[in-house]
């Protein structure tokens, strides 16, 4: 990992009724964060005006000069919030974590090791390269998942010319004078084709590290659809045009 005490690392974290992993979530941060003896950090969540408790228990939640909490007054999207919290940012380095539990905030140090190279500036952990992601039986919603994954994915490498395994994975981590370059628009799920298109035309290299990762079925709470698989097609071609 890179030098502890070299950078300060920021976490984005957006929020829409998770009352059941919210906490957890932020307990995990805190942990792993010591573990990896990263002292120098601010987190930010902003909860996207949810309402199944998950604000409530934010309130309620210790605050202290690490930990920053922002509220929507109404549900805008997962980019809005993201937008929200990059106006609070101070830190050197952003992570993109979603409040689900999906994502494992103990990959971390994967994800920050590569910066020791200051010539990369910025890494997205890949699901995919992760040889051991399903060691279960994966249900017909989650298959489906998966292979529309991979055809986002192959639409964006093919639109942007990258070799890219994982475009619309939630571990996104930037160098913050390249964060604040994407001059973010999106509101929703299309956050995600806009940054990696962006990223493209600026033609800023973007490396991957294998991560872990606990897909979710939409019994417990998953939110991503077809819908928005649509709108991430038309998002990169919306800003291949603008390029």
């Amino acid at each position: 990992m890179i030098d502890k005490k070299s950078f300060k690392l920021s976490i984005i974290i957006p929020c829409y009724n998770e009352v059941k992993t919210i906490e957890k979530v932020l307990d995990r941060i805190d942990k792993y964060l010591s573990l990896y003896q990263i002292t120098n950090y601010e987190i930010i969540v902003v909860d996207d005006y949810s309402v199944d408790g998950s604000k409530e228990k934010l309130e309620k939640y210790p605050k202290g000069h690490n930990i920053k909490i922002f509220f929507h007054k109404k549900n805008l999207g997962k980019g809005a919030a993201i937008k929200t919290a990059s106006k609070a940012l101070k830190g050197d380095i952003v992570i993109i974590q979603d409040a689900d539990l999906e994502y494992d905030p103990k990959d971390y140090h994967k994800l920050l090791k590569p910066f020791k190279n200051k010539n990369v500036k910025v890494v997205y952990g890949s699901r995919v390269l992760n040889k051991n992601r399903y060691s279960f039986k994966l249900s017909l919603a989650a298959n489906f998942r998966v292979f529309s994954n991979y055809v986002l994915t192959t639409f964006s490498n093919i639109a942007n010319r990258q070799k890219l395994t994982d475009a619309h994975t939630c571990y996104k981590v930037f160098r913050i004078n390249v964060f604040k370059q994407l001059n973010l628009k999106e509101n929703d799920f299309a956050f995600c084709p806009e940054v990696t298109t962006k990223l493209s035309n600026k033609k800023i290299k973007i490396f991957e590290v294998p991560i872990s990762y606990k897909g979710r079925g939409y019994d417990e709470g998953k939110k991503i659809g077809l819908r928005d698989a649509f709108i991430a097609f038309k998002t990169i071609i919306l800003y291949l045009i603008k390029k």
